[in-house]
């Protein structure tokens, strides 16, 4: 990604928030978004709405955690740092609450490593594994400790009672691998009704 300028980042990754907004998939200012260039994380600022979001409202820091903007980073950013520390793969990350993969969360599963059903290829094609974090308030190091024990168990995670995170080698990879995690969210909800009224 090297040869992709900061300002073409910047320009996909507010596209990327403007759709999701448009099409309902986040709300209020309650998402986040990010990408690394080099040792260096680009994240929405705390507070942001990604309806209005632009370039100047991204905060830089660097891996390790030194600001080097005035612009505040998302609370969130613990989670994006964990995903480019521990896996140098990674580029790009989106946090979401979207309403299926959140509904989802919410559910028991036996499996904790992979708790989205592929009943169609694509998820497993353009995400992998989707693992489970265990509940803790938005935010907080138990969360961040909960994410570092688990980062490296599943290809993306659902945050328990929370939402999704997803991370990509680009910032489509991980737009895409969302929407397909999201979609396969809502088929599986829909799926699992129609069983239990069939029982």
């Amino acid at each position: 990604m090297s040869h992709i300028s900061l300002e073409e980042q910047l320009q996909t990754a507010i596209k990327i928030a403007h759709s999701l907004y448009a099409r309902g998939k986040v709300s209020g200012s309650t998402a986040n978004i990010s990408f690394r260039i080099a040792d260096i994380i680009y994240i929405s600022g705390s507070g942001t709405s990604f309806e209005t979001l632009t370039p100047e409202q991204f905060a830089a820091v660097t891996i390790d955690g030194l600001k080097k903007t005035e612009q505040k980073p998302s609370k969130e950013l613990p989670l994006h740092a964990i995903l480019y520390q521990k896996r140098p793969d990674i580029h790009a990350v989106l946090h979401t609450h979207s309403f299926h993969a959140t509904l989802w969360s919410c559910l028991s599963h036996e499996k904790e490593e992979d708790v989205i059903p592929n009943y169609t290829p694509y998820l497993k094609m353009k995400v992998g594994t989707v693992g489970m974090i265990p509940y803790a308030p938005p935010g907080s190091n138990a969360l961040f400790e909960h994410m570092e024990k688990r980062v490296l168990c599943s290809d993306a995670y659902l945050l328990k009672q929370h939402g999704p995170v997803v991370p990509g080698a680009t910032l489509l990879d991980a737009y895409y691998g969302l929407e397909e995690l999201e979609e396969s969210a809502r088929l599986a909800w829909y799926l699992r009704q129609e069983k239990c009224n069939i029982c």
